[in-house]
C-alpha cells in the first residue's frame, strides 16, 4: 500500500489550524483586594492601561494604575458579586459603547445598556469610549448657528453648531431648563441630541425624559444615565458614552448635540477612585490629572471640514458652583477649555428674571459669527443697552433726581429685561426672537407698561400671524433683515399698535 505523502500534509495542516484556533492565550490574574467600586489585581503583567478586563461572572472592569507588583482597576457594574481569589482575563480591547439608530429615543447606563424597561439595544456598531479629537486641520471655523429657542441667549449669547458652551451657576438656578430648551428647540432641525446625566436623582432624569416626551423630542434624543445611587466608575465614564454615540452621527455628516448634565459631579467621581485607588491628591483633593479629564472630553466638539463629511459635535456642559463661586478649581478649569459661558445668577433667578442669565459675566467666544444676519443686525446694541441700564439702576437706587435722557435709559432698560423673561418649555423661532426684539431695541416698547410686556410680545406674534403672515415666512427664509423685511416689521408693529392693541 502507497503512502500518499501530500495527503498526509494537508491532513496534518488541516489538524494543526483547527488546533490553532482552539488554542486561546489569555493573561489571567487574581483579585487581592475589592471595594468601593475598584479592585486590586495581581497578575496581569501584560495588561496595558486603559485596557478591558473580564472578571469571573462578567462584569466588565477598566485599567486605571499600573503599579510595581498589581494593578488598581476600576469596576463597571456591581462590584459586591466581586470576591478576593476570582480570576481576571485581559481583553486586549478598550471599552466600547453600542451607538447608531438603535440608540436613538432610548434611555441607557454608559454601557449602552437599556434603563427604559425596553428591549436590549440591538446595534452592530460600537465607538470606542476614548479616542484622540480631530486635529486642527480636520475642522472648520463655528459659523452655523445652533439656535436655543430663548431670546437672551440667541440674540447676546450665541451658540454655533461645533462650539462648546459652559452653563455655570449655583444649584437651582435653571442650568438644566436651558439646556432641556435647547433640546425641544431642535425639533424638525435635524439635530441628534444626546443628553448624559451624571449624579442626578434618577427621578428628577425620569421627569425630564417625560417633558421630552411629551414636547415630541425623544424621537431624536438619547438619554444616557449615571445615577447618584450608581457607583463612581459609571458616573465618571458617561460623558465620554454620550459623546461617543453623538460621534457616529457627526461623522455621517449630521449635527448633533451632546448636554453634560454635569461635570462638577464627573470630576467628584473622578476624584473618589483617584483617592482609592492612593494617586496623589493636589487642589481641592483633585488628582493633578482632572483638567485632562475634562479637556480630552470637550475638545471632542468639533465642525468638522467639509472633507470630512460637515458634521458637527456641539457640548453643553454643565457646572454647578457653591455660592456663586466661579473662581473654585474645576469652575475655572472648565471655563478655560471652554468657548464662552452662560453664568446663572440666583439674585436674578430669585427677582424672577428667567432665565437668569448675568449678561456682564456671560460670553460667546463665537459670537456674530454663530448668528443669522437679522439677528446680528440688531442684537448688538441690546447687550450694551442692558448693561448701561445695570448700571444706572445701581446708581438711581442712591435715590438722586436723574434727567430725562438717564430715565428714558432706565425705562428702556427695564422694558428689554422684562421682553428677555421667558417661560420654561417655550422656546421660540429665531424669526419671533428678532421681531420681538426689534420691537425692543427700537423703543416700541417705551410707552408700554412694564407688566404688559409680555402681553404686547404675545399679542404682537399673534398679530403678525394673522394678518402679517408674509413677513414671517420672509424672516425665516432669507434670515437676513433687508429694507423691505425691516419696512414690512415697522407697519406691522405701528398698524399693531394703532389698531389692536388698548394701552
Amino acid at each position: 500500500m502507497a503512502i500518499n505523502v501530500a495527503e498526509i500534509t494537508s491532513v496534518l495542516k488541516q489538524e494543526i489550524a483547527g488546533f490553532e484556533q482552539q488554542l486561546q492565550v489569555s493573561a489571567v490574574g487574581t483579585v487581592i483586594e475589592v471595594g468601593d467600586g475598584i479592585a486590586r489585581i495581581y497578575g496581569l503583567s501584560s495588561a496595558m492601561a486603559g485596557e478591558l478586563l473580564e472578571f469571573e461572572n462578567g462584569i466588565i472592569g477598566q485599567v486605571f494604575n499600573l503599579e510595581e507588583d498589581s494593578i488598581g482597576a476600576v469596576i463597571f457594574g456591581e462590584y459586591l458579586h466581586i470576591q478576593e481569589g476570582q480570576q481576571v482575563k485581559c481583553t486586549g480591547r478598550l471599552l466600547e459603547v453600542p451607538v447608531g439608530d438603535a440608540v436613538m429615543g432610548r434611555v441607557v447606563n454608559p454601557l449602552g445598556q437599556p434603563l427604559d424597561g425596553g428591549p436590549a439595544v440591538q446595534s452592530s456598531e460600537t465607538r470606542k469610549l476614548d479616542i484622540v479629537a480631530p486635529g486642527i486641520a480636520a475642522r472648520q471655523p463655528v459659523n452655523e448657528p445652533l439656535q436655543t429657542g430663548i431670546k437672551a441667549i440667541d440674540s447676546m449669547i450665541p451658540i454655533g453648531r461645533g462650539q462648546r458652551e459652559l452653563i455655570i451657576g449655583d444649584r437651582k438656578t435653571g442650568k438644566t431648563a436651558i439646556a432641556v430648551d435647547t433640546i425641544i428647540n431642535q425639533k424638525g432641525k435635524g439635530v441628534k441630541c444626546f443628553y448624559v446625566a451624571i449624579g442626578q436623582k434618577e427621578s428628577t432624569t425620569a421627569g425630564i425624559v417625560e417633558v421630552l416626551k411629551s414636547h415630541g423630542a425623544m424621537d431624536y434624543t438619547t438619554v444616557v444615565l449615571a445615577g447618584a445611587a450608581d457607583p463612581a466608575p459609571l458616573q465618571y465614564i458617561a460623558p465620554y458614552a454620550g459623546c461617543a454615540m453623538a460621534e457616529y452621527f457627526m461623522w455621517k455628516g449630521e449635527a448633533t448635540l451632546v448636554v453634560y448634565d454635569d461635570l462638577s459631579k464627573q470630576a467628584a467621581s473622578y476624584r473618589q477612585l483617584s483617592l482609592l485607588l492612593r494617586r496623589p491628591p493636589g487642589r481641592e483633593a483633585y488628582p493633578g490629572d482632572v483638567f485632562y479629564l475634562h479637556s480630552r472630553l470637550l475638545e471632542r466638539a468639533v465642525k468638522l471640514s467639509k472633507d470630512n463629511g460637515g458634521g458637527s459635535l456641539t457640548a453643553l456642559p454643565i457646572i454647578e458652583t457653591q455660592e456663586g463661586e466661579v473662581s473654585a478649581y474645576i469652575p475655572t478649569n472648565v471655563i478655560s477649555i471652554t468657548d464662552g459661558q452662560i453664568y446663572l445668577e440666583p439674585d436674578l433667578f430669585f427677582a424672577g428674571v428667567r432665565p437668569a442669565v448675568n449678561v456682564g459675566i456671560s460670553v460667546s467666544r463665537v459670537g456674530g459669527n454663530a448668528q443669522t444676519k437679522a439677528m446680528k443686525k440688531i442684537a448688538g446694541s441690546l447687550k450694551l443697552d442692558l448693561a448701561s441700564f445695570r448700571e444706572l439702576e445701581a446708581f438711581a437706587q442712591l435715590g438722586t433726581e436723574l434727567d430725562k435722557a438717564t430715565q428714558k435709559q432706565l425705562d428702556r432698560g427695564a422694558r428689554l429685561v422684562e421682553l428677555l423673561k421667558q417661560p420654561q418649555y417655550r422656546p421660540m423661532p429665531v424669526e419671533q426672537e428678532v421681531m420681538v426684539v426689534y420691537a425692543g431695541t427700537k423703543g416700541y416698547l417705551d410707552d408700554v407698561p412694564l407688566h404688559r410686556v409680555q402681553e404686547f410680545q404675545d399679542q404682537f406674534l399673534t398679530y403678525v400671524d394673522a394678518k402679517a403672515g408674509g413677513l414671517r415666512s420672509a424672516l425665516a427664509e432669507k434670515k437676513e433683515l433687508t429694507e423691505d423685511i425691516e419696512n414690512q416689521l415697522k407697519k406691522a408693529l405701528e398698524d399693531f399698535k394703532k389698531s389692536m392693541w388698548k394701552k
